[in-house]
């Protein structure tokens, strides 16, 4: 044990002194040995970005699911609409994942973008801002303060824009959300005034109070009882077309709770049938705002 402890640490001092070398051998060059070294850089990373993609690619919009030549690919074919989902975690009551967010839009998410045909996906932004941090209430509930969900956003946008996506928008599934999202989206605007990138801010997608009025007056579901919890029936299906384990929809029926809000969730396909049908509308009120702020007749742009 001492000789491996041993060894790590002359094995750490010496990765540490060569990368103390190399930056002082940085720091000594001349302006042309610099240039010369960001000109080889570029060369071998143009060299990298013309290799053929060795195996057929994945069918997803996931950036994180992709490989880079699987985005590079993408991108070339016209893929540079990105859209940065944010969800949250927190207290949901007694039946629902805490991520509940999160599970609705891996649907939505991937609804969008393959309805738009030009568009990926970042990994869901689970994190967000859901109160103060230091004074959480609830067990499970995490939360960011909203200058650290701003930074986040940005940053994740300007990875997007650095690497060719010229259209990025920023949705979010819960209330908390908005007003970061909209800061975000016009101090990034701002920082990239006279490039061909721009972010928009889509409020349409929080419809909520829309999905709620879909469900009774197409679907004719209709809540007729508060149980108090923070649930609805339409949320609980929505999350039961991602996963039906999120709703603990097998437990609920052993113990004869599967019902929300006076609505039953059972028979499964049954209800997943009405998730399909909210999520089909979210995606569709999304879509057409994402249009009508890129052709320019919406005011969303931030």
């Amino acid at each position: 044990m001492r000789k491996f402890c041993s060894v790590a640490m002359a094995t750490m001092l010496f990765t540490g002194l060569a990368a103390s070398a190399q930056a002082q051998q940085r720091g000594n060059m001349t302006a042309e040995e610099r240039a010369q070294r960001q000109a080889a850089a570029e060369r071998e990373r143009q060299e990298m970005m013309r290799m053929p993609r060795p195996i057929e690619a994945l069918n997803s919009i996931w950036i994180d699911e992709l490989t880079w030549l699987e985005v590079r690919d993408l991108m070339a074919d016209g893929h540079t609409t990105a859209i940065v989902p944010t969800g949250g975690i927190e207290q949901n009551g007694p039946y629902l994942a805490n991520g509940k967010h999160n599970y609705v839009l891996q649907g939505a998410c991937d609804g969008i973008a393959r309805k738009l045909g030009n568009a990926l996906c970042t990994p869901v932004l689970k994190l967000v801002p859901e109160g103060d941090p230091e004074n959480i209430r609830y067990p499970g509930t995490l939360s960011l303060r909203q200058e650290t969900f701003q930074a986040v956003l940005e940053d994740v946008s300007n990875s997007l824009k650095s690497q060719g996506f010229t259209d990025v928008f920023l949705i979010g599934d819960s209330g908390g959300n908005q007003q970061g999202l909209a800061a975000a989206a016009a101090a990034l605007n701002e920082h990239w005034a006279g490039s061909d990138a721009t972010a928009y801010f889509i409020p349409e997608y929080y419809n909520y109070g829309d999905v709620l009025t879909y469900m009774e007056e197409e679907l004719g579901y209709v809540e007729t009882v508060d149980d108090g919890h923070h649930d609805d029936y339409y949320i609980t299906t929505l999350m039961m077309v991602t996963d039906p384990t999120a709703v603990r929809y097998h437990q609920r029926v052993a113990a004869d709770e599967a019902t929300i809000n006076g609505l039953s969730i059972t028979p499964i396909h049954q209800a997943l049938e009405i998730g399909k049908r909210l999520m089909e509308f979210r995606v569709n009120v999304t879509v057409a705002a994402i249009e009508a702020a890129m052709s320019g007749s919406s005011s969303t742009q931030q």
